[in-house]
């Protein structure tokens, strides 16, 4: 009653304030009702008459519902909605002028919507299949939509998850993902009128365990700890236990948050067996079993950590292994990483020692002997040293009164570190060595030497052990002093060889502030025992020209400038002579040879016939500068013959006695 004299009160206001002039209406407070809510509608006229009322165009004459509140205006008053009030309702006014007008509102009544019985919480296990009722109801007729993430569940066939015709929703293979929470959503189908229910899915997955080793092996020791890892999987989340081989110590078993690591502190053989993890929750329980090994670590014993040698003597070093099981020994040479397994040669192993009869530098460096069983490896070094190797690859820089090392390669150490160099010359073989000892570190150098003579020098590596043999004696001159010249430069790109002639360009470089005088020059076979030859070249020079050199063969060439505060440092150039071509005869040569021949041989037969026979070419020539009687040649009468007697016809010439 409270209600409706309200809602009374309203119209009334709502009739006052309308102007007298307004045109006809119908005042009600909503169009949409919900059955069993009050409706009250005022009709307001906007001048005096009769008023009425219908429905769906048929009067209402149920005058309990209708009353009339002044001269203009009526009300229509429905205690309790039912489905059947729904329609269109007009208020229909005949004036006192005979003028006659009506206005006509839609009038919504509905029930619902409503969820029923509808769960609210669901629990699904992954992997089946999972259905999601929403039993909805409301008239005239309710649309249900499914929301999730204020997204819609579509009802496509393809998906997974989707709403079925009767507004259920299917998972077809329920993930963990399809947890969380859903939104039935029930609207009166045609009007802006709709309820939610938020439904809770909760998805389930029996305990699944993973092991990262199902075997682990571990050392005995009070230093050593394991760990033994049991990842645990499902929903909810699985309680985990677990069953060792001897009974827990909390200050020997230690576990962190959720039990799914098992830490054994300080192992003993003790702990050796099977720890088997069990994970149980609501849906299913499941074990998993990790196989605990424990060992002993292998033990290594050497007689000597280090040995220092001196090259030649002979070095043995014996070795012990002890563990559980019982260790494999071996011997590594850790300069080369090569393990020796050989019980011969000049580094072998014997019964377990080290044995090398005669050392050398290569040999120094440190040995391992080490044990190997399944229960882990151990090893002791084993240090050798001995002297360094002579320096090889040498070569040596003269100054003006200096010469200076370079070692390409260095040698071989030893098995320790060079610390310094010994550094010896002498100007003859009849003098003592003169030595000083340098730091490898620091520049290798003779110094305080005299300009322009010639040293013998050598070197030799030293380490803790001591000194090592010397480098092969090196022979050099130191260069003159600051004002001499710089070297040539010979222009090697312009270099030629013809036959066994050598030319190249020369070219003059910094005088040393003093004119130059000329240019030294000497060469020679590239081969031992050959001598130097030497040869002087104005300063104007500008090439070097080498004549009558031998073929087939490879020279050595130096150039000094020289001025008046002395020379240079030579500027060296190699060069080979190609072996003598072998010459070809033209066929010009060949004619030439044969006529050659053929005049030799005229002039011998020509020859014989003038002195024997008295005729020929040379006899014609001989009778026409001297007449009949040649000098040197004896008139025979004619008819005369050899006993002296003429002979007719010719005369003979016969050579004097």
């Amino acid at each position: 009653m409270k209600q409706s004299a309200v809602i009374l009160k309203t119209t009334l206001m709502l009739l006052l304030l309308q102007r007298i002039d307004a045109k006809m209406d119908i005042i009600t407070s909503k169009q949409d009702v919900e059955v069993g809510e009050e409706i009250l509608m005022l009709c307001k006229a906007g001048g005096e008459g009769e008023i009425m009322w219908q429905k769906d165009r048929e009067d209402i004459e149920d005058e309990d519902k209708m009353s009339k509140v002044d001269e203009t205006s009526s009300k229509l008053f429905i205690k309790k909605a039912t489905m059947q009030d729904a329609g269109k309702y007009t208020c229909m006014c005949i004036f006192d002028s005979g003028h006659r007008d009506e206005h006509t509102i839609q009038l919504f009544v509905y029930e619902g919507p409503s969820f029923g019985s509808t769960k609210t919480y669901h629990e699904f296990l992954e992997g089946t299949e999972g259905v999601m009722p929403c039993l909805a109801t409301g008239q005239p007729a309710v649309d249900v939509h499914w929301l999730r993430n204020t997204k819609e569940i579509s009802s496509d066939a393809g998906h997974r998850v989707r709403r079925l015709p009767d507004s259920t929703v299917l998972f077809e293979t329920v993930k963990r993902e399809d947890a969380g929470t859903y939104v039935c959503q029930a609207q009166i189908r045609g009007r802006a009128i709709e309820q939610k229910l938020s439904v809770s899915v909760i998805i389930n997955a029996p305990p699944t365990l993973h092991l990262r080793e199902k075997v682990k092996k571990v050392i005995a020791g009070p230093d050593t700890k394991v760990s033994l890892l049991c990842l645990v999987d499902g929903l909810p989340k699985p309680n985990i236990t677990w069953l060792m081989p001897v009974a827990f110590e909390p200050s020997h078993h230690q576990f962190n948050s959720d039990r799914s690591e098992l830490t054994v502190m300080s192992v003993t053989r003790a702990d050796y067996g099977e720890y088997i993890c069990t994970a149980t929750n609501k849906i299913a329980e499941s074990s998993a079993t990790i196989m605990l090994h424990v060992y002993e670590a292998p033990e290594v014993f050497v007689s000597a950590h280090q040995q220092s040698v001196a090259v030649g003597d002979r070095v043995s070093v014996s070795c012990n292994v002890f563990g559980h099981p019982q260790p494999e020994l071996y011997w590594l040479n850790k300069h080369n990483g090569r393990t020796l397994n050989s019980t011969s040669g000049p580094v072998r192993v014997v019964d377990g020692a080290l044995v090398i009869d005669e050392v050398v530098p290569s040999h120094g460096g440190m040995y391992s002997c080490m044990a190997v069983s399944t229960s882990g490896n151990a090893s002791r070094d084993v240090a050798i040293y001995t002297q360094p190797d002579p320096p090889n690859s040498l070569s040596v820089s003269p100054g003006p009164t200096s010469v200076l090392f370079s070692i390409k390669t260095p040698p071989i150490s030893g098995g320790t570190p060079i610390t310094n160099y010994v550094l010896q010359w002498r100007q003859s073989v009849t003098e003592q060595w003169k030595e000083m000892t340098i730091p490898a570190s620091d520049r290798l150098a003779i110094t305080s030497l005299k300009p322009y003579t010639v040293y013998t020098v050598r070197l030799a590596a030293l380490n803790a052990v001591g000194v090592g043999k010397f480098s092969e004696d090196k022979n050099t001159r130191t260069q003159g002093l600051r004002g001499e010249p710089d070297s040539p430069v010979l222009l090697s790109n312009e270099m030629k060889v013809e036959g066994n002639s050598f030319y190249v360009p020369l070219k003059r470089t910094d005088d040393g502030e003093s004119p130059m005088l000329h240019f030294d020059v000497r060469y020679r076979q590239d081969k031992e025992g050959t001598e130097w030859k030497e040869m002087q070249l104005p300063s104007n020079t500008d090439s070097v020209s080498l004549q009558e050199l031998s073929y087939g063969s490879d020279y050595k060439l130096e150039v000094s400038s020289v001025n008046h505060n002395g020379s240079s440092i030579p500027a060296m150039f190699n060069f080979t002579i190609a072996d003598q071509p072998v010459s070809r005869m033209s066929k010009g040569n060949v004619v030439a040879i044969v006529m050659v021949i053929f005049l030799v041989v005229f002039f011998v037969i020509d020859a014989t016939c003038c002195y024997r026979n008295r005729c020929g070419l040379l006899m014609s020539i001989a009778v026409k500068i001297f007449g009949q009687k040649v000098p040197g040649l004896q008139m025979l009468e004619v008819g005369e013959g050899t006993n002296g007697k003429k002979q007719a016809g010719r005369d003979v010439l016969t050579a004097n006695a």
